[in-house]
């Protein structure tokens, strides 16, 4: 089995789900006790936070091509990171590294197509919603239509990430106002949600909605499984 790299801290909480998904998935196949051979890097999220906040994008590449750099000479054979926002950078990662890199919207488009859907809502903190490094990347190498909430709804969503969930707190109030974006999305078409921040599943899971729902954080760590085992 290759060795799993990972790149968390963004926040703890679902860099946890990461690892908790990805040796569940591993028991699933192999059974038993067997657990994914895996590096996790952790950043400091509170200074990532911050660094987002000042848009100081070129610091946030700094740290994360560091952290990177450290899990390939440590043993690993492919890398994730933990969060989707800082993808955004992640063209900057791939260039000072020699291992694979599992893009978190790459592994989230290809589950998509492979539903048969053409139209999703997305939906992420304000830098993925309203930036295109994600939405492009699934349009024009997917051919995906993604539509995002209004602006309102984008600033409450943002909120709820960057103020509760990424401290853990599940708040039922919150629940609910995601649940009435994602009715709104669902009428304008989108046919399934893209759960594009890795905190969100803690929120919202497939039994709160009629609608699919597609958790990043459980399709990239169930990737991140199929390559360490298949290549």
């Amino acid at each position: 089995m290759k060795t799993i790299g990972l790149i968390g801290g963004m926040s703890w909480y679902a860099s946890a789900e990461y690892y908790k998904i990805i040796n569940e998935t591993l028991m699933e196949i192999k059974g038993g006790l067997h657990c994914a051979e895996s590096l996790m890097y952790t950043v400091d999220g509170g200074h990532i936070e911050d660094l987002l906040n000042r848009k100081e994008w070129n610091e946030i590449s700094s740290i994360l091509v560091h952290a990177a750099q450290n899990l390939e000479k440590g043993g690993a054979a492919m890398l994730l990171i933990c969060c989707n926002t800082v993808h955004k950078i992640a063209n900057n990662i791939e260039r000072e590294i020699k291992i694979p890199f599992l893009h978190i919207a790459d592994a989230a488009a290809e589950k998509i197509i492979e539903k048969g859907f053409k139209k999703v809502g997305l939906l992420g903190s304000k830098f993925t919603m309203e930036e295109d490094f994600y939405k492009e990347r699934m349009k024009d190498k997917y051919g995906l239509e993604v539509i995002i909430p209004d602006v309102e709804e984008r600033k409450k969503v943002n909120e709820v990430i960057f103020k509760e969930l990424v401290m853990g707190r599940i708040k039922d109030s919150s629940r609910e106002v995601f649940l009435h974006i994602i009715e709104n999305l669902k009428k304008r078409g989108a046919e399934g949600i893209v759960l594009g921040c890795t905190e969100i599943p803690l929120l919202i899971k497939q039994e709160h909605v009629d609608i699919p729902v597609f958790s990043t954080t459980e399709i990239h760590a169930r990737k991140a499984v199929e390559f360490a085992l298949n290549g």
